[in-house]
């Protein structure tokens, strides 16, 4: 059978929830879904945006090798290393650390690779490619268009995917 597509109306009904999330808070878009009128129902502030998603690693080296080489800073410490992205990172847990029955932080059956994600890329196709190369990182599907989160969800681009060396999905997308 095939994918369902929503009603125009549902599809709507939820970019406006959506929104309402990120732009009012949980808190306030519950209260909306729930029958109420305004977002003065919210306790405490609106959720802004991700500060960071954590990732368990399984080689170290060749994981902050691979993203220094993609020209992102890296930080190192004991447990955890971190890759910038802007104001956001992600965390990289050393095997040590996740693999530990005393950190019960994380979710309990994430092992690599468990990470998809998606970064902007803000230069050329040619350029990307160039990268990608350099770093010898191979593109498994792409070009391809897809919509991203910019433009509240609504933003088409154009995405490269490819993996790192624990093999998470990397995805590159240019809008």
């Amino acid at each position: 059978m095939g994918e369902r597509t929503p009603a125009v109306g549902r599809t709507r009904s939820r970019r406006r929830f959506i929104k309402r999330v990120i732009g009012g808070g949980v808190g306030a878009s519950m209260a909306v879904a729930a029958g109420g009128s305004s977002l003065s129902a919210q306790n405490g502030g609106p959720i802004r945006a991700f500060d960071h998603v954590s990732l368990p690693m399984r080689d170290t080296d060749a994981m902050l090798r691979f993203y220094r080489d993609l020209g992102l800073p890296v930080n190192e410490g004991p447990q955890i290393c971190s890759v910038h992205l802007g104001d956001q990172k992600i965390n990289l847990h050393r095997p040590a650390f996740w693999q530990s029955e005393s950190f019960t932080l994380r979710a309990p059956a994430a092992e690599p690779p468990c990470g998809d994600f998606c970064v902007v890329w803000d230069g050329t196709v040619e350029a990307l490619r160039d990268l990608l190369d350099r770093v010898g990182a191979e593109i498994i599907e792409g070009p391809v268009e897809r919509v991203g989160g910019g433009d509240g969800g609504a933003a088409r681009g154009t995405s490269h995917y490819i993996r790192d060396p624990d093999g998470n999905l990397v995805e590159f997308i240019i809008y």
